[in-house]
């Protein structure tokens, strides 16, 4: 675990809370479930999914997470060394069965949710007491978008996760052609400014931590890091707007700038909305940015 620590306040003074692995693997599992959208960005669709007879497995949840990408999430109690190729495998699996996934993700969230899922980026998350350096390595050696996550209880009152790594599928430009390759959606009415403003946006985003996977979507373009942070719309003429996970009421509202738009509808997540006109636009909302990064 990492070296932060939690206490509790009292009239007399502090006491650590000490963190704790759960008494059984079904003990975080049952709770990660019951609030999977809260903790990952995820929906929850199924637990102890049967793969089938000739397959022989259970896939412990599925998911599908803010951007319509289908998730498998596979718990350990402690430390396990296979739960990544186990994933894996059920991924793969996952993948060769997609009109059966659709059929749940119909039943489960309707038919406009079905025929929207993302299959070119598919996510394995793994929830876990802890990994080995080799875990870490490991995934990096692999194509997909996996996230490694560490969990602790801390009493009876308290919840952790903590991301020891996050690796980025293929919806993900490469690091070198960042600049050059703006992932938001196209738009006829752009011109050459919001264009720029827009990779500018790219490469700010990509730049706030390790471990960020661009999703391109037909109307938006999220940045996630585990849960979406930030989602760019195509260019406007005279503005670029960019919805953030950051609360409203907590960043002081400018009129022309920054709006709230909790309960409204629009593209992408995110109950703030940044409107960038300029440069001058940018260098104020990078603050927001990296906000809504840290809350991610």
């Amino acid at each position: 675990m990492s070296g932060l620590k939690l206490f509790h306040t009292t009239n007399g003074g502090m006491t650590e809370v000490m963190p704790r692995l759960a008494d059984a693997e079904t003990d975080v599992q049952s709770l990660v479930e019951a609030n999977m959208e809260a903790l990952l960005g995820v929906r929850f669709l199924a637990t102890e999914y049967s793969t089938g007879p000739v397959h022989g497995g259970r896939i412990d949840s599925l998911g599908i997470d803010e951007n319509g990408a289908p998730v498998v999430v596979e718990f350990k109690r402690g430390t396990d060394a296979g739960v990544i190729h186990q994933g894996l495998f059920y991924l793969s699996w996952l993948m060769d069965h997609r009109s059966e996934y659709q059929h749940l993700v119909r039943d489960r969230l309707g038919v406009t949710a079905a025929a929207q899922v993302l299959w070119s980026a598919p996510r394995l998350i793994c929830v876990a007491g802890d990994f080995t350096r080799y875990d870490v390595h490991a995934v990096r050696e692999h194509r997909r978008s996996i996230d490694l996550v560490r969990y602790r209880f801390f009493g009876t009152e308290h919840f952790g996760l903590e991301t020891v790594a996050s690796v980025t599928g293929q919806a993900t430009a490469p690091r070198t052609a960042r600049r050059r390759t703006s992932a938001v959606p196209s738009a006829s009415s752009r011109d050459g400014a919001m264009a720029e403003l827009a990779a500018a946006v790219d490469e700010i985003l990509l730049g706030l931590g390790d471990g960020i996977t661009r999703v391109p979507r037909q109307t938006y373009c999220a940045y996630q890091r585990l849960r979406n942070f930030a989602c760019v719309c195509p260019p406007q003429k005279t503005k670029l707007l960019v919805y953030l996970k950051a609360d409203p009421k907590g960043v002081g509202l400018v009129p022309g700038f920054t709006r709230d738009v909790t309960g409204l509808g629009h593209h992408g997540t995110g109950d703030l909305e940044v409107q960038l006109r300029a440069e001058r636009d940018l260098e104020r909302a990078q603050d927001l940015f990296r906000l809504s990064y840290a809350a991610a």
